[in-house]
């Protein structure tokens, strides 16, 4: 029994293994696409900053749909601005602290 198991817990990583070979385009839209910033301008909607190749587009996302609000050269936007992800990661980490702090006292 035990050796059954080993044998379809071998062929379910043997296949996982097989599917990520498999699925190697995304290393290449990887280094074409950038998020450069993003905020949100309401409870499910976004204004986006994309860098693709040398342009920027401003989009504007939406359950359901993307529009281009504007396009401009990378060269138009402030140097200071490194590409960074959506902020929401940051959010949910200082309320989690808070959280965890208020479950501790």
């Amino acid at each position: 029994m035990l050796l059954g198991l080993a044998l379809v817990i071998g062929l379910l990583f043997a296949a996982l293994h097989t599917l990520k070979r498999l699925s190697g385009s995304k290393g290449l839209a990887a280094g074409v696409l950038r998020i450069r910033g993003a905020t949100a301008v309401g409870p499910r909607e976004r204004v986006v900053l994309l860098e693709v190749a040398d342009k920027i587009l401003v989009l504007g996302v939406a359950p359901g749909r993307i529009n281009t609000l504007h396009t401009l050269d990378a060269t138009q936007l402030p140097a200071g601005t490194a590409p960074q992800p959506p902020s929401g990661n940051d959010d949910f980490q200082t309320w989690l602290k808070r959280t965890l702090e208020r479950r501790t006292r």
